[in-house]
């Protein structure tokens, strides 16, 4: 008797091979399935993650911006105060001085995102594939070691300078004017994440990226 047959109820056989062979369907269909569905719900996952980071972005960016408004808005004040009334008030360089620590921390991880910051990637671009891929994903190691460095020991200073006070805002913790060094290293360490997981976001102004690649090719003619 053939392996492929099976005695029927009046003696015969029966042919079995379409028995396995829809079985066999059946299987790689509901694993197609599977398959389909895990895809869906990665790509969920990852549209829900990027909407995420565009809404941290906007967060780092209109924070900086206010911070870089009332920079120039302190400065002039301390200047007139110093030159005009000759009384200089005690408070508008330290109030500057703060306003600059969340420029620069938080300031820098909304550049880093969308790369405009200060970088020279002329040797990584040369090189052959597939090295600018490698040097890439080392450079963005090498900052998430950065951002873990400015998130657990800017936390530490927060913690060490939390009961301390400013002398001009006796009101004010000293750990308070910190704050913007862990959190932009949390900042940092999200972007740096989501540029490994789903690569470089697209940039809001795509004037920005036209203007940085001329300024490039031209520093390097």
């Amino acid at each position: 008797m053939d392996h492929r047959d099976k005695p029927g109820d009046d003696g015969g056989y029966v042919e079995t091979d379409w028995i396995a062979s829809l079985s066999l369907a059946m299987a790689n269909n509901n694993i197609g399935i599977c398959w389909k569905q895990q895809n869906e719900e990665n790509n969920a996952m990852a549209a829900i993650f990027r909407r995420a980071m565009d809404l941290l972005y906007l967060l780092c960016v209109i924070v900086g911006c206010i911070a870089l408004v009332l920079i120039s808005a302190v400065i002039p004040w301390a200047v007139f105060t110093r030159y005009v009334l000759n009384s200089a008030a005690s408070w508008p360089e330290p109030l500057a001085v703060l306003l600059t620590i969340v420029l620069t921390f938080i300031g820098a991880a909304a550049a880093y995102r969308l790369n405009l910051h200060m970088n020279v990637g002329y040797f990584a671009n040369k090189a052959p594939p597939p090295f600018p891929k490698l040097l890439d994903l080392l450079v963005q190691l090498l900052m998430a070691l950065i951002a873990l460095f400015m998130t657990i020991w800017g936390k530490s200073l927060v913690e060490v300078t939390w009961h301390n006070t400013i002398a001009e805002f006796p009101f004010l913790s000293v750990g308070v004017t910190y704050l913007p060094i862990p959190i932009g290293g949390v900042c940092l360490l999200l972007f740096i994440i989501e540029r490994i997981w789903l690569g470089a976001p697209p940039d809001p102004l795509p004037a920005h990226g036209e203007a940085a690649s001329h300024g490039q090719a031209a520093s390097f003619e």
